[in-house]
């Protein structure tokens, strides 16, 4: 108990410390869940304001995705000082607000496509920093603060759609005078929504559809985009007011950036005497190569993990609307249609419900009841195929189990790497990858096998995705096997408190977290 009220404290101290800089990072990914979740709903409405096909308009689907994929690499390159940081989030932040603002004059679908890949790449500078600076400003308490960045994603990506449902068209939005016979009807287009908020991977299945390109158009769908512009405007205005307050502005470029000048001092003091140079060093190029194996391989399973298990949440997002309604479930339109909005909800919650599951337990812990829930679920999706209520409830069960991994794994790994920011833009990189190709992969099998193909592959990869975090702890456990005790003496801290605890105590001393973990003949103190 004195152990939790201790961390309790910590943890809250270094809130108030850095709350102005956390707020700011969650409003920011708000922003990210906001442009992620809604292109999906309003894609036929933009389809008919492109006067394009179907397969034409799902184009910018790949050009979202694979520009994030970009972007994620690009956050790496702005991540060395607090300036190009802050910069490059402002910049992001109003591109997707000016993204917002300009979709409704798009009226040709390659220029569509150029602001999505706007959008995407914006969205991939986010990811990357967003989370990088999460880790270094809480370091060993950064898993609580990252579930609710993760968190906001969900938010942000709920609010999306709720913003556009008003505006959609509910009959063909492209009229003619001689179409009423052959024009798509209202379940139609429910169905064509449904179906490619995956993200325009199952074109086969619905590409019988008769869609209209030339006509009056007839859609309200430039309200939605005004109405997210204003929405996500206060982001990049929290981002500013951030810059101003640690005078990171041009006018303030002269005065100490986040650290007092006293603990500036400490800072390089430490630095120094450790050897370190360079806290982003392992990103050189040059000093890769006195790395030894365990620093490459751990870096590789820990983003391998996370290309699967966001390629899981992908393929599961995109495709459980065509797994419902084909054979054997068959169900509803409408009905399968609330399952994608489930597995989102579901996400969200878990990610809400985790922020306090990190406090109480630890990341190896989490992360193994997560991935192992993911296992049985899946599991009981294959058993219970024919059920449409056990796919509700496994959807439900799903979302909550997989809501951690990727917070989670992230803190855990750049703990392990002593947190030199290099695992970050390795892990969203892989995480951005993962969800791109394994949807294009889950299509394809389902295009070729049918819809059971879906559970099956699910399956299989979050069987691999386990075996990986496995393979994850036991090179964790040969690497600490070879160092079971460094001892690292500071001659410029006064006084270094112990705390004789079982567990692992942390004292916060000039911005920094001097861990010192006694039991089982092991024992370590790091900077």
């Amino acid at each position: 108990m004195t152990y939790y009220l201790l961390l309790e404290e910590r943890i809250w101290s270094l809130f108030k410390r850095h709350w102005q800089q956390t707020l700011t990072h969650w409003s920011v990914f708000f922003s990210f869940g906001l442009c992620i979740a809604f292109l999906g709903p309003t894609i036929l409405d933009l389809r008919c304001q492109t006067q394009s096909t179907l397969q034409q308009i799902t184009w910018v689907f790949f050009s979202q995705q694979f520009f994030l994929l970009v972007g994620s690499s690009m956050g790496g390159l702005c991540k060395k000082t607090p300036v190009f940081s802050l910069s490059a989030l402002l910049s992001s932040t109003l591109i997707i607000s000016l993204v917002f603002a300009i979709i409704p004059l798009c009226h040709h679908v390659a220029v569509l496509s150029v602001a999505m890949a706007l959008a995407g790449t914006a969205m991939g500078v986010i990811d990357t920093i967003a989370n990088l600076q999460l880790v270094k400003l809480y370091q060993r308490d950064s898993a609580i603060f990252l579930q609710a960045l993760h968190f906001f994603i969900g938010l942000g990506a709920l609010v999306s759609p709720l913003v556009a449902d008003p505006f959609l068209a509910e009959d063909s939005c492209v009229l003619g005078a001689n179409w009423t016979t052959n024009a798509s009807s209202s379940s139609d287009l429910q169905h064509l929504r449904s179906s490619l908020a995956g993200h325009g991977t199952a074109l086969h299945n619905i590409s019988q559809y008769p869609l209209h390109t030339e006509g009056v158009i007839i859609t309200r769908v430039s309200y939605a985009f005004w109405i997210m512009a204003l929405i996500n405007l206060p982001v990049p205005a929290a981002v500013l007011a951030l810059m101003y307050h640690e005078r990171l502005l041009p006018c303030f470029m002269n005065s100490p950036r986040l650290l007092d000048r006293d603990s500036l001092d400490k800072l390089l003091s430490i630095l120094v005497l450790l050897g370190h140079g360079n806290v982003f060093g392992c990103c050189n190029l040059e000093k890769l190569r006195g790395r030894p194996a365990s620093f490459f391989i751990l870096h590789a399973l820990g983003g391998a993990i996370l290309f699967i298990t966001d390629g899981i949440i992908g393929s599961y997002a995109g495709f459980v609307y065509t797994y419902a309604v084909s054979p054997p479930l068959l169900m509803g339109h409408k009905t399968a249609g609330c399952l994608d909005s489930i597995f989102w909800a579901s996400i969200t919650a878990g990610r809400l419900a985790f922020i306090y599951l990190s406090y109480r337990y630890t990341a190896p812990r989490l992360l193994t009841f997560s991935l192992v829930g993911v296992m049985l679920v899946q599991c009981m999706l294959l058993i219970f195929y024919t059920s449409c209520v056990f796919l509700f409830i496994g959807t439900c069960m799903l979302g909550l189990c997989i809501s951690s991994v990727f917070p989670s794994v992230l803190a855990f790994t750049e703990d392990i790497l002593d947190y030199k920011g290099c695992a970050t833009t390795v892990l969203v990189t892989s995480a951005s990858t993962g969800e791109m190709m394994l949807q294009l992969l889950v299509g394809s099998v389902i295009h070729s096998r049918g819809s059971y193909a879906f559970l099956l592959c699910c399956t299989i990869a979050s069987f691999i995705g386990f075996c990986l975090f496995l393979l994850l702890l036991y090179c964790i456990q040969s690497k600490y096997r070879v160092n079971k005790c460094v001892q690292c003496t500071i001659s410029t801290f006064n006084s270094i408190e112990r705390w004789d605890l079982p567990f692992e105590s942390v004292h916060q001393t000039y911005g920094f977290r001097v861990i010192y973990k006694t039991g089982a003949n092991l024992s370590w103190l790091i900077i």
